[in-house]
């Protein structure tokens, strides 16, 4: 049965699907929709995304995507592990500006669902490490944002690494928090 674990924002959840072994291998239902549907999650996936970074450090984020194609995310590391990082930028919202990080490992079996309204970024702790991640909505440049990864305000104890994080132009130069304006607001 998944394993469904509800952290400091409830919205943020890890998933922990059921891996059954032996001599040949495994075998796991990585994504079952009615899992997700007991669970009161329901959401309409559209499209599976896939990222190799090749060295320990590599950043990708604090990414989001704006209304009217927002994205909630459902991620998980086929080979390797990151430090995963899921921030809410719901204006209104008790924790706004608060963040959940989890490890997701290929060891671990885990995955994480970032919602709408959070802004997602991850660090790899091991070379050659393989995410996958669903999506609710195709990809649009137009919409797209990004939050300093590394911004001090938002207090990420990021794993220490050895070396410079591996960082896109993009990311290096986004704004700090406290310069973003959310185009999230929060609906409780």
């Amino acid at each position: 049965m998944t394993e469904f674990i509800r952290h400091a924002i409830p919205d943020v959840v890890e998933v922990i699907p059921p891996k059954f072994g032996d001599n040949r291998g495994f075998f796991s239902e990585v994504f079952k929709q009615s899992a997700f549907a007991e669970e009161g999650i329901e959401i309409d996936w559209v499209q599976d995304n896939q990222s190799l970074s090749a060295p320990v450090g590599t950043v990708r984020g604090l990414h989001f995507q704006a209304p009217p194609v927002a994205q909630a995310k459902l991620v998980r590391v086929l080979r390797g592990a990151v430090y995963d990082v899921a921030l809410d930028i719901r204006k209104g919202s008790s924790t706004y500006g608060k963040h959940v990080g989890v490890t997701l490992s290929a060891e671990r079996w885990n995955q994480l669902l970032v919602p709408i309204g959070f802004a997602h970024c991850f660090m790899t702790l091991e070379p050659d490490t393989e995410v996958l991640y669903k999506v609710s909505d195709s990809y649009s440049p137009e919409h797209e944002g990004a939050i300093r990864w590394n911004d001090p305000a938002l207090g990420i104890d990021w794993p220490a690494i050895d070396g410079e994080p591996t960082l896109s132009a993009k990311d290096v130069d986004a704004p700090l928090f406290a310069d973003f304006d959310s185009p999230f607001t929060w609906e409780g």
